[in-house]
This record gives structure tokens, sequence and C-alpha cells, in this order.
């Protein structure tokens, strides 16, 4: 447990370390896109989409992030049909489409590797729409096949190992990284973005928990602004 969580702790803080630039532009868009009353669409394949749902319909979190979850690119109708289905080409396009994202909006794509097709069409289909896409992958894939990275406006690097995991056990590894530093990137920008926001004087629209006094109320309010412009809600 020791050894994991100083893993874990080393990642993220090598991330706040290196990747500052890169995440203060992020917070930028964050920021523009909540003054513009635009979307936060989140994208990822596998265990990528796993940030998405962490930022989507929660307390404490915007409410202006659409989760992009395709049910044949998520684990819990078939995980291995999953991971082919990634690989192919063509499927982007269309899951883009399915969201109809807008110029006014950003996105966020998620992938350790960088090296799957559909991330790439996905990002590829928002740039030529006029949207900015921000990419976050590992830069230990870079010379082994990874290019997200060559897709988007914006990389940020979650510096995680070849290959996710970090603790050797026999002859194997466990203990993925990619999770914990996707979701500590993403809740970083978002929450920095925000605090962005709030001191250009504009109004952001934060969920609360519907278990404290008048979140659900609240709540109520602002599902009421975003049915029908985030796909999911």
């Amino acid at each position: 447990m020791s050894e994991y969580l100083d893993r874990i702790v080393s990642v993220l803080q090598e991330i706040e370390k290196t990747q500052a630039e890169a995440l203060e532009k992020a917070k930028k868009v964050v920021a523009d896109v909540i003054a513009r009353d635009g979307l936060l669409h989140v994208f990822g394949c596998g265990h990528s989409h796993i940030p998405a749902l962490d930022t989507f319909y929660r307390a404490g979190g915007l409410a202006n992030v659409s989760a992009m979850l395709d049910t044949d690119l998520m684990l819990h109708n078939g995980a291995a049909k999953s991971s082919r289905m990634e690989k192919m080409t063509g499927i982007g396009k269309e899951i883009f489409r399915r969201y109809k994202v807008e110029k006014k909006d950003a996105l966020f794509v998620f992938s350790a590797s960088g090296k799957n097709e559909v991330p790439c069409e996905v990002a590829d289909s928002a740039r030529s729409a006029g949207v900015f896409t921000v990419g976050v992958s590992s830069s230990a894939y870079f010379e082994k096949g990874g290019k997200l990275h060559k897709h988007v406006d914006l990389h940020i690097d979650c510096l995680v190992p070849y290959g996710d995991a970090c603790i050797s056990v026999g002859d194997s590894k466990m203990g993925g990284l990619s999770t914990a530093a996707f979701c500590f990137i993403l809740n970083s920008i978002f929450i920095g973005g925000a605090e962005l926001a709030v001191k250009r004087g504009v109004s952001v629209p934060v969920y609360l928990s519907g278990n404290v006094e008048g979140g659900r109320e609240h709540n109520i309010s602002l599902e009421e602004k975003y049915l029908g412009r985030v796909k999911h809600l």
C-alpha cells in the first residue's frame, strides 16, 4: 500500500511541476467556455472514460460538463469488444456527430497510450468543427505509436509509465496510475477554470450534493438549464 501511494503521489506531483503551463492554458479555456455558456465535453475509451464519469453530474462538479459515453467503447457492455473497437477507424466521427458539439464548447480527450484510432478521430472531428481540443496522454508512448498529442490543440502529459502499472508482483506489474492522473488533471483544470470565471464576474454552474439542505432544488434548476443540451443528463 505504501509503495503504491508513493507512486501515485509522485506522478501527481510531477504533473503539477512539469505540466503547469499547459494546465494554466486549459484552465483559461474552461473559463472562456463557462463565460460563453458552452459545454465541456469529455471523452475516452475503456478505462479512459472514467474522468468523464468523475466530472459529470456530481456534487461539486460543473453542470456544463457533457460526458461522451458510448456504450460500445465502455467496459460494461463487453470489455474485450471495446478494446478491439477503440482501434477501428470510422467510429470516432460518428460518436462526435451524435453529441452536437458547438464552436463555443471545448473537448477533452483522454487516452493513456494515445495510440488508438477512436480518440484521435474524435479529436480530429472537433478540430475540423472549430472546437478547441485538449488531449491527455503519456509521453512514455510517443516513440511507441502514441499519437493523440498530434491531433489536439493542447496536450497535457499524464506522465504514467509505459504499460500504466507500476508495482512489480512476481513477473507482472499491477497498480495502474492513469485513472488517478487523469482525474487529478481534469478536476484541477475545471476547478481552476471556474475560479478564473468567478474572478471575471461570471456565474459558475456547480452542482451541490443532493443530500444537503437545498441541494435537490438547486440541482433541479441546473438540470432544467442543460436538459436537451447535455446528452446524458
